[in-house]
């Protein structure tokens, strides 16, 4: 079947995560050892090259070397968010022109470029995105393979186990907080609200509290210098999936800075999102959206809003607002996330000399099989378990009471 494939492409969109350098690394690897005949390129930012016809042709030397790539963090070729199928959007920025198909103008490119298959590697935008192209394709009668590899450190993506980069983003926010953490010793009484991406899903704040803790298990403290476990310890994990009674909340909260002279909250970036933005709507404010009509979070500002409702009613002296995820999304990968990386790539190349289309990973509705998951079968918005045992756990482990699960609007 490898003799059918003569040209593959390759691009990365929507937002960084620590996965994409090693994924194309992965890619060009498997393809230069079962298929060295096959040319490879790689489109500039995204489906905006894509679109532009921009691309980068992988050199022999590049091939040689496409290991280095697992060593790196952002992606070598590039993102952008756009969404094929918002004509208006496309034509505003100047990607298409007015009266064009984003879509045909990208199919179209596929085929003068002589690219036989392309992966896409994103979260649940760019792989919709890449559903929406194949579905193009196969009615349009262009002969083409689309293969996905999932990325998204929101862990979000329908029917995909565990999306590529989600653990490296919560172990490097951990590291993060880390030092964050120490700040409360600039100060007394010390609320620290760490903000963590996640706009539908709390998977992403709740692994990366849980990393941060199993981090503080392995560090030794010193009561005598005020050096305790329990004034930098977690004291409240808020998601999305989750309500919780604020003034209760503030209650105990209000304890625990009494006790340890600071207060340490995470939280998602999407948390109350309803809630803020009809309390900015209100006040006259527009809050602005994306391509793919999405809330511009740093218009939201949650854990500003956090800051704010908590900052009085725990008598902070001081607040603290930090946000890990940019710190987090740009990372190279940690070995666990290496070893899914690797085998998802090896399994696309798999995937797309056999001519079978999907966006790669372990299907949970499988028994976890890696395979290409059909298209129609993606999508995002697929909510954190707020009953897994290792969350509950934790929430006991620090005092939290477990709020009632919440149907959260994607």
């Amino acid at each position: 079947m490898s003799k059918q494939v003569k040209k593959v492409g390759i691009l990365t969109a929507g937002g960084l995560a620590p996965c994409l350098s090693s994924a194309i690394g992965y890619l060009i690897d498997e393809y230069t050892r079962t298929a060295p005949e096959i040319e490879i390129i790689g489109y500039v930012n995204g489906y905006m090259g894509l679109l532009k016809g921009q691309s980068i042709t992988v050199t022999p030397a590049a091939r040689e070397h496409a290991l280095y790539l697992t060593e790196h963090g952002g992606s070598p070729i590039g993102n952008s968010r756009v969404k094929l199928t918002n004509v208006k959007d496309c034509v505003k920025r100047g990607l298409v022109k007015e009266g064009e198909d984003p879509q045909k103008v990208a199919a179209d490119q596929l085929v003068k470029d002589g690219v036989d298959v392309l992966h896409t590697i994103g979260g649940d935008d760019t792989n919709t995105a890449a559903a929406d192209l194949a579905a193009f394709l196969a009615k349009n009668g262009y002969g083409l393979t689309v293969v996905g590899l999932p990325k998204t450190i929101d862990n979000d993506v329908y029917p995909i186990r565990q999306s590529l980069g989600a653990w490296t983003a919560a172990e490097e926010g951990a590291n993060y907080f880390g030092n964050i953490v120490k700040e409360n010793t600039a100060n007394p009484r010390m609320l620290i609200v760490h903000e963590v991406m996640g706009r539908n899903c709390g998977w992403l704040t709740a692994a990366t509290a849980a990393a941060y803790r199993r981090r503080m298990d392995a560090t030794h403290y010193l009561p005598e210098f005020g050096l305790t476990r329990a004034r930098e310890e977690v004291h409240a994990v808020y998601v999305p999936e989750m309500a919780f009674d604020a003034k209760a909340e503030a209650e105990r909260l209000r304890a625990v800075m009494d006790q340890n002279d600071g207060v340490n909250i995470f939280v998602s970036e999407g948390a109350c999102v309803d809630a803020i933005i009809a309390e900015l709507e209100a006040a006259g404010e527009e809050v602005p959206r994306d391509a793919f009509g999405h809330p511009r979070l740093d218009k939201v500002n949650v854990g500003g809003w956090f800051a704010k409702q908590f900052g009085g009613m725990l008598g902070a002296e001081k607040t603290m607002v930090q946000k890990s995820g940019y710190y987090s999304r740009a990372a190279a990968p940690i070995a666990q996330d290496k070893e899914l990386i690797q085998a998802c790539a090896k399994k696309a190349v798999e995937c797309a000399l056999a001519g079978v289309g999907g966006v790669v990973g372990e299907d949970e509705n499988k028994n976890g099989e890696l395979r290409a998951c059909e298209f129609p079968r993606i999508k995002g918005g697929k909510p954190f378990d707020i009953d897994a045992p290792w969350f509950t756990a934790m929430l006991q482990a620090i005092g939290q009471p477990k709020g009632a699960k919440v149907s959260v609007k994607h």
